[in-house]
């Protein structure tokens, strides 16, 4: 496979970064594997963006919402016509196996589809006047100039999620993506590009670091941050955002329980217990990190939980049989192994020990099943990004509900369960931000709000007509006559 250049994309023209330095891109299963050399953004290459959309942004804000709306969905014309291509190259790039990749594919095109027929549906309301002669109504105006900036783990959806209804609401964008994945970052770019976008609307900055991020936050040009990755980033990036009023969405981590009641289907929930654990290798903000489990099911629920992970198999996501990609890089494949080893330092039984594979050349962890978890204890704490669960036992539903609900985190949780009540009890009570009875953590649809609560997300939700919240402002316009 030829080494590809992945370039910035400015004003309209693919472009080397000032400083002409380049990032090795390897393949996370076969890291011998040079895939790109990325181009190493610096804070002179921000500006040039922050500028070729501030130049673009007043004729793209004149252009009819429907026609802004007819290019976007375009887009996702072309990302579908061009959906084995992403598919495998996601896979290259970030790791996850070719079917995972699809999904990831196909969830993209759907989030852009959807914001590009809210193009003709951008509407506004009449409000009853208490005065006579007057007649009051609302508009959605854009914000102006953009960021997007976007994880590693969904190098496509999250992208797609993002610019998609800021470019359908009118703003000028400068797109900032993880610096594992620039290969697909580009070809995000590319499709919205082939769509028929003017010069300077959409804008690609590739790179990492402190001056690169702080030549984003800081411009005043900037209206607002859309940001997708970790609480402790997310919270600094807010941090200095607010102090110029700069509008911000967050959506950070997560460390989502499922709740298994005695009643529950054990095969069900074990099933769930499982895609939800080791599918996508852990890797994604909505992944099974816990499972509360009653007591009266706990040693028939592990044994069952133990034998699913048997088939998930560890290697190349291209390769056929693989069920489990590799983690993303070495800095992840540490991370993980640390984790691991911290729940063995805590005195958790390990009953089943990913780390040592045996597949050389790659990033690999299988999966890690830990019981006699403390709630207390890391592993059932903090993010651990990998295929690691904890099973925590419980002794009845409200024990449940507390240990599921003692955590920093909100973004996802489940609960497995046959009683109506012990059903709804969860949904009043649950601290997350989506909830699922009987399924899995995972996942979302393009035309549903998606995110979390507490450290997990704060600001408007994305996907869906409530993504249009953050990236517009309400208009009342008061009329006498």
């Amino acid at each position: 496979m030829a080494v590809r250049p992945a370039l910035n994309h400015i004003g309209g023209a693919w472009v080397e970064s000032s400083s002409h330095a380049t990032v090795e891109d390897r393949d996370p299963a076969h890291t011998d594997r040079v895939l790109a050399n990325a181009t190493a953004s610096t804070p002179a290459d921000v500006r040039n963006a922050i500028d070729a959309a501030e130049k673009a942004f007043p004729e793209w804000r004149a252009t009819p919402a429907p026609q802004r709306g007819d290019i976007v969905r375009k887009a996702a014309d072309l990302m579908e016509r061009r959906r084995d291509q992403l598919a495998r190259l996601l896979t290259q790039e970030e790791g996850k196996v070719l079917a995972e990749s699809f999904v990831e594919v196909d969830r993209a095109i759907a989030n852009v589809r959807f914001s590009g027929a809210q193009g003709t549906r951008l509407v506004g309301e009449t409000i009853p006047s208490a005065q006579r002669g007057t007649f009051i109504y609302t508009t959605r105006e854009p914000l102006g100039v953009v960021v997007c900036v976007t994880p590693w783990n969904f190098p496509i959806a999250i992208p797609a999620w993002k610019i998609a209804p800021a470019l359908v609401a009118g703003n000028a964008v400068v797109f900032k993506p993880a610096s594992l994945t620039p290969l697909c970052a580009t070809e995000v770019v590319q499709c919205f590009l082939d769509a028929g976008l003017p010069d300077g609307v959409l804008n690609l900055v590739l790179g990492s670091g402190e001056a690169l991020s702080s030549a984003l936050i800081d411009d005043g040009r900037i209206k607002a941050i859309s940001f997708t990755g970790s609480s402790a980033v997310g919270r600094t990036l807010y941090a200095r955002a607010a102090q110029r009023l700069c509008k911000v969405q967050l959506e950070m981590g997560g460390k989502n329980a499922v709740i298994v009641l005695a009643d529950a289907d054990l095969e069900k929930a074990a099933e769930s217990v499982a895609s939800g654990a080791f599918g996508a290798t852990g890797q994604r903000c909505t992944a099974t990190s816990r499972a509360v489990v009653a007591k009266p099911l706990l040693a028939d629920f592990v044994k069952l939980l133990g034998s699913k992970a048997e088939s998930w198999k560890p290697g190349d996501g291209l390769a056929d049989g693989v069920k489990m990609g590799p983690l993303v890089d070495a800095s992840q494949l540490k991370k993980v192994q640390a984790k691991i080893a911290d729940g063995k330092r805590e005195g958790a039984t390990l009953v089943r020990d990913g780390t040592n594979v045996g597949i050389e050349g790659g990033y690999f962890v299988a999966p890690t099943i830990f019981t006699e978890v403390d709630p207390r204890m890391s592993i059932a704490q903090e993010e651990i990004f990998g295929p690691v669960v904890s099973v925590i036992p419980a002794d009845d539903l409200e024990s449940a509900l507390a240990k599921a609900n003692a955590v920093g985190y909100g973004l996802s949780s489940s609960i497995y369960t046959r009683d109506l009540h012990s059903a709804f009890r969860y949904a009043d009570a649950s601290e997350a931000g989506m909830l699922h009875i009987n399924l899995p953590t995972l996942g979302g649809e393009a035309h549903v709000p998606f995110g979390g609560v507490k450290d997990s997300g704060f600001g408007d939700r994305e996907c869906g007509a409530a993504a249009f919240d953050f990236f517009s402002e309400q208009k009342v316009v008061y009329v006498g006559y």
